[in-house]
């Protein structure tokens, strides 16, 4: 297992402070448009978003940062199934381009990986820039016999234990495994067919 850095912020005195915090809902609208803005309006096409649709990220680990009253960072992880093994995907990881350098990023990436570490959850895997993850304990290491439902660049398939062992002879589909997200329309569609009191 690598060890992990952690990361000390320095903040410029031309620089916001930020806090990081749960995610709330008050966030969503905030949130999309950040990933829009960081990822483009095709993001939702995605190899990995296919894990995330109609999912709920992994309870206690969706988290916003945020300065000056605005959000400037988000981070996700999700429950999945790494070839069989109960993993975490990470994802995505987003900073408003204005707050880029002032460590928001691995701020949110050192807490995330810390909760999950206290959730008792044993890897975290990622779709990402290896040079970037590598600083957090990510490698290619044990990914080479996992699959994603969808195109990929094998090389950035990366994946950190937190419990030793966590990943051994992980091979095969990743697959989604987080709550489904009751669906609005069909909601709205099962509470008008429910008869009504008269």
């Amino acid at each position: 297992m690598t060890a992990l850095r952690k990361t000390t912020v320095a903040l410029t005195p031309s620089a916001a402070p930020f806090a990081i915090r749960a995610e709330r809902s008050s966030d969503v609208e905030s949130r999309e448009m950040l990933l829009d803005a960081c990822f483009g309006e095709n993001r939702h096409q995605r190899t990995c978003q296919r894990l995330r649709d109609g999912r709920a990220p992994a309870e206690g680990l969706a988290l916003s940062a945020i300065a000056s009253g605005r959000l400037v960072g988000t981070v996700r992880l999700w429950h999945v199934s790494a070839g069989g093994k109960p993993a975490l995907m990470l994802g995505p990881l987003a900073v408003d381009p204005t707050c880029r350098g002032l460590g928001v990023g691995a701020a949110l990436m050192d807490l995330a990986l810390e909760l999950a570490r206290r959730h008792g959850h044993g890897a975290v895997i990622l779709l990402g820039d290896a040079p970037y993850y590598a600083r957090f304990g990510f490698s290619p290491g044990k990914m080479g016999e996992l699959a994603l439902p969808g195109p990929f660049e094998r090389d950035r398939l990366l994946g950190l234990e937190l419990a030793e062992g966590a990943l051994d002879g992980a091979c095969g589909m990743i697959t989604a495994t987080g709550a489904l997200l009751l669906k609005r329309k069909s909601r709205a569609k099962a509470l008008r067919a429910v008869p009504q009191a008269a």
